[in-house]
């Protein structure tokens, strides 16, 4: 008889087999590692750092998620091991990036069948199963989560009324085999708090082998093409399917680079395998940079828009779309970087927007296909446009004006920001400092500028949304709406014009010398796109 809830109706059941389906909505297993890595910079958690690394406990292949957050008491982790509980809160900035109570079950259960969680919080260890495998054996009709807590000051076993059966659940289906070991797993989480999350049963391939790629490079995880002929020494590389460029960017397949952009103000240091995570901060890695503002109609707010050229790299361009500081979509085509003749418009734009507006899908690699969704791509399209038009007008003009040759594109970006290792607080760098002079570990105290040279002092301010304002004169979308109303007011005289005008103004001889204008005019758009 299924359990009846306080009305006296039975309750809804859940089947164990809904982890694997739940699971399924991350095509991608990078977003699966995300959805780990947001529950421990999200507010009340706000750990400052956190380790990926991969290891092999009882030959059994594992991948370890460790933070040195504030950790969770027995009921919290009880929440977390179930489904659509969530009550972070957060300010204005630090806002929670899981609203649906369901990514800590989605993306482990994506990377692998089982994963056990350890966490203390200053009062309690406690540690938690979440198991496929387990839940098999047993031939459960419904989701099971063995939870056991112990005291952590003398470590003693604290006695509910589920702690003895789910702590020899546990040690049975398990690959830690004693209470011994379990307490031991505690020892790793440096200091008195954090949460330690460990993933085995790791998804493989049809041939055997893990879907990561471990082993290419010992300071990052990959995802390798199976198709790979590697016989024949040829190496290609992961391409996800939503993605239609020719140019792949490194942050489809490598972890590390994806983590390197997944925040848009990072706050937390990510160590992935025993090295460091170089964070960059997106909208002050770019050359030329300008500043836009979008006003949806839809809501009363201002949104900023950065626009600049990819030093790295020009092939990998479009728009990097932000949900509350979380990377959702990466090198969106917008604009004339979509239209088929558009000979090459918008190489090398990159576009920075954080889109608090929109809602992003379950799998937060997408945004829900709405009204305002396609309105704001509508918007970026335009703008990116007018950024791209307006600078290639300029270099035109400077080439016109200057004898001298013209200067490659700028392969450093305007500015040079650095993160202090201690209150990870981002810093702007001199001109005259080369950024690839510093040290790998970077603190305030060794900046030259006296006025940011302390943790305690707060970063440079930036404008408000509602202060933001365009930081560059669009003059050639001005001139091309003037040329537009000449356009149109010629055409309104020319209505007016009896038949005996308009055949003299058509004559050959003038036709002939109007022509030209027009032709002129053809010939320089067709420059501009190129």
């Amino acid at each position: 008889m299924a359990r009846l809830s306080e009305h006296g109706i039975r309750l809804s059941a859940m089947s164990p087999t809904y982890l694997h389906t739940n699971s399924t909505s991350h095509t991608w297993p990078f977003s699966a590692v995300a959805e780990i890595i947001d529950n421990a910079c999200d507010p009340g958690v706000c750990a400052k750092q956190m380790w990926i690394d991969v290891t092999e406990i009882k030959n059994e292949l594992c991948l370890v998620f460790t933070d040195n957050g504030n950790g969770m008491t027995p009921i919290k982790l009880h929440k977390m091991l179930s489904f659509g509980f969530t009550n972070k809160t957060g300010s204005k900035n630090h806002l929670p990036i899981g609203v649906y109570g369901n990514g800590f079950k989605s993306g482990s259960m994506r990377l692998g069948q089982d994963a056990m969680v350890f966490t203390k919080n200053g009062g309690a260890l406690s540690v938690g199963l979440l198991s496929q495998s387990y839940l098999e054996q047993i031939n459960a009709q419904a989701i099971i989560v063995p939870i056991v807590p112990f005291n952590q000051q003398n470590k003693n076993l604290i006695v509910t009324e589920d702690s003895v059966p789910s702590l020899e659940a546990i040690l049975k289906f398990s690959v830690f085999k004693s209470q011994e070991e379990l307490l031991a797993e505690f020892d790793t989480i440096v200091g008195k708090k954090g949460t330690r999350i460990i993933v085995w049963n790791i998804r493989r391939n049809k041939d055997g082998k893990p879907e990561l790629d471990f082993e290419t490079d010992q300071y990052d995880i990959r995802i390798p093409d199976i198709n790979c002929d590697e016989s024949a020494g040829k190496k290609k590389i992961f391409k996800r399917p939503e993605r239609l460029d020719q140019h792949i960017p490194e942050s489809d397949y490598s972890l590390r680079a994806y983590c390197s952009i997944l925040y848009l103000k990072p706050r937390m240091q990510i160590i992935l395998r025993k090295k460091k995570i170089k964070a960059q901060l997106i909208t002050k890695s770019l050359a030329h940079v300008e500043y836009d503002v979008y006003r949806p109609n839809f809501i009363n707010k201002r949104v900023k828009i950065t626009f600049g050229f990819n030093c790295k790299n020009k092939e990998h361009y479009g728009i990097m779309m932000y949900n509350k500081n979380r990377l959702i979509k990466s090198y969106e085509k917008v604009g004339c970087q979509i239209k088929s003749n558009a000979r090459g418009c918008g190489i090398g734009v990159i576009g920075i927007i954080e889109c608090n507006f929109l809602k992003p899908a379950h799998n937060k690699q997408d945004f829900e296909y709405t009204k305002e969704y396609r309105l704001t791509l509508q918007a970026l399209g335009q703008k990116l446009n007018d950024y791209w038009k307006e600078k290639k007008t300029k270099k035109r003009q400077e080439e016109a004006d200057s004898t001298e040759m013209i200067e490659e594109p700028r392969t450093a970006p305007d500015q040079a920001w650095v993160q202090c290792e201690t209150c990870m607080k981002w810093r702007k760098l001199p001109p005259e400092v080369d950024p690839e002079s510093l040290p790998e570990n970077w603190y305030c105290n060794m900046n030259p500028d006296p006025k940011f040279r302390d943790c305690s002092i707060p970063e440079e301010p930036e404008e408000s949304d509602d202060e933001i304002t365009p930081s560059y004169e669009k003059t050639s979308k001005k001139y091309d709406q003037s040329l537009e109303r000449k356009r149109t007011k010629s055409l309104e005289q020319e209505s007016l014009m009896s038949p005996e005008q308009q055949s003299e103004l058509f004559s050959p001889s003038q036709s002939q010398d109007s022509l030209k204008p027009e032709e002129s005019e053809e010939k320089e758009e067709e420059e501009e796109e190129e």
